[in-house]
């Protein structure tokens, strides 16, 4: 399995020349990216009535020229569409929400430090050697935070970034009810966030967005060159996930459909004119944004 991630992700094309969408240049890159998960699911549902709740997740990452860790990040949402005409059993702590005729939940899992709106410098690798020898890393653990997409958006719109999105992939109701159990684990304060978690995911003291969101079944699949996590970010990090995804909660019937990381990532990138060059376009299709 090692090989076959390892071809996976470091085949990736690291620039590709994007074909550029730029028909929702004026329209924010929040609401770009949720029209565009609005219209997916919709379509995946059809027309008809729909008879029976379904489950979905969106993966997503970002990354900037370069994809250095510190200004690169994987998060993912998930959605549970109600079946029409019934009165459904709402998950606590989710709102009911509503679109067209269709009523659903839907929450993200993106785990960075708690003041990261507002002090936005991330601690990756600190110390002579520390990205090969983690007791050399001197970066503190941070009290961390569940994002909001609309958030996480604004940090990578901030940073310029390209944001890549795949999906939405439908999951069952289990692996809906772990997306939960996940979700209560980062809300509830017992865990703490840390960029290279080397030393402490092991022993649920901090985890990292990459180990916060991979695997439906397994809070702490390694990933990573030679299993250690490394190069673990951006878009390789959510790639990672969804091998992850493929592999394990594929094989125990979480995951309902086949993941390709390379055809199903769509992107979204910063173009500081219309229709003018863009300074990173690393997907092959895109949509252009300015702010």
């Amino acid at each position: 399995m090692f090989f076959r991630t390892f071809i996976l992700l470091f085949t990736l094309p690291i620039v590709a020349q994007a074909d550029v969408d730029f028909s929702n240049y004026d329209v924010p890159l929040y609401t770009q990216i949720v029209d565009r998960i609005k219209a997916k699911v919709s379509a995946r549902l059809g027309e008809g009535s729909n008879t029976r709740e379904r489950y979905f997740i969106i993966p997503f990452a970002y990354q900037d020229r370069g994809n250095h860790p510190e200004f690169s990040h994987s998060f993912v949402s998930v959605i549970r569409v109600f079946a029409d005409h019934k009165q459904p059993k709402l998950t606590p702590g989710l709102k009911l929400r509503r679109y067209r005729n269709r009523e659903f939940e839907a929450f993200n899992i993106s785990w960075l430090p708690h003041d990261f709106l507002s002090n936005p410098h991330l601690c990756v690798f600190d110390g002579v050697g520390s990205r090969i020898i983690p007791e050399r890393n001197n970066c503190p653990v941070s009290t961390g935070r569940n994002f909001t997409l609309a958030e996480t958006i604004k940090l990578a719109v901030d940073e310029k970034n390209a944001v890549a999105m795949w999906g939405p992939y439908e999951i069952n109701k289990i692996g809906f009810d772990l997306g939960v159990e996940r979700k209560r684990l980062l809300d509830g304060g017992t865990i703490k966030y840390r960029a290279d978690d080397r030393l402490y995911r092991n022993d649920k003291v901090a985890i990292s967005c990459f180990h916060a969101m991979a695997g439906l079944d397994e809070l702490y699949p390694n990933g990573g060159l030679f299993g250690t996590g490394f190069k673990m970010w951006g878009f390789n990090g959510t790639a990672r996930v969804l091998i992850e995804y493929t592999e394990k909660a594929g094989n125990k019937g979480l995951l309902l459909e086949p993941v390709d990381v390379k055809r199903d990532r769509y992107g979204f990138v910063y173009a500081p004119t219309r229709n003018g060059r863009v300074p990173y376009d690393p997907v092959r299709t895109a949509s252009a944004y300015k702010r």
